[in-house]
């Protein structure tokens, strides 16, 4: 076999799944003017969570983070060569997209109207999606730069596509959801406390079950624990 065929034979070979997390945890963005950016993104509501300089060399570097993200941006001198304003439509997932667009316009940010697209590669469409389907309804701004963030609505999770690290909004809503599917299971189960069932279900549904999905989960937990 060629040296041809033999790395053509590992790239089309279907990979095993991955046994060491890989979190992407920081993005770089390009900007101009350090200071301009620190008080836009802090203005958004954004966490400050470091802000190094070193004069003598000119270099300076500050991580910021969105409200609930488990991924920052990096911003500063000498952190990139990318020209400002370069970097475009970074996803912010947000479960209300008229709450997220209301919150950014009153702090600053200047937010488009939502839209969704006619299908795969369609053209882009004014509004929110009429089926109101996860993923589909969308928005944008962009710093004072020009890098532009994406807004994506998403209310119900493709499966395997979990929920990291939940704010407390988030968290309250997926509360709520097992409040209301426990209660269809309580009446015909055995005796048991409703944190054993809670558990598993709000587990199910981070790891990306649906929220059908992960009752049954939650009911096949419960079957193992009350064995």
């Amino acid at each position: 076999m060629s040296a041809t065929q033999t790395n053509h034979a590992q790239a089309t070979a279907t990979p095993s799944a991955a046994t060491v997390d890989l979190k992407l945890e920081v993005v770089v963005i390009p900007v101009s003017d350090v200071d301009r950016a620190k008080r836009f993104y802090e203005g958004l509501g954004w966490r400050v969570d470091a802000d190094f300089a070193n004069d003598s060399t000119n270099w300076r570097v500050v991580q910021m983070t969105p409200p609930g993200s488990p991924c920052s941006i990096h911003f500063g001198r000498g952190v990139t060569t990318a020209t400002p304003g370069s970097v475009k439509n970074l996803y912010l997932v947000v479960s209300d997209m008229e709450a997220a667009r209301e919150e950014l316009a009153a702090r600053g940010a200047g937010v488009t109207g939502p839209f969704h697209f006619a299908g795969f590669g369609g053209a882009r469409v004014p509004g929110p999606d009429p089926n109101g389907g996860s993923y589909t309804t969308l928005a944008t701004f962009s710093d004072p730069d020009g890098n532009s963030y994406l807004l994506q609505e998403i209310k119900t999770r493709l499966p395997g596509r979990g929920l990291s690290s939940p704010d407390v909004a988030t968290l309250t809503d997926l509360l709520k959801e097992a409040e209301t599917h426990h209660g269809a299971y309580e009446p015909t189960a055995p005796k048991h406390h409703w944190s054993d069932w809670y558990g598993a279900y709000i587990v199910a549904r981070q790891q990306g079950r649906t929220p059908d999905e992960a009752a049954k989960d939650a009911t096949l937990h419960m079957d193992t624990v009350l064995r």
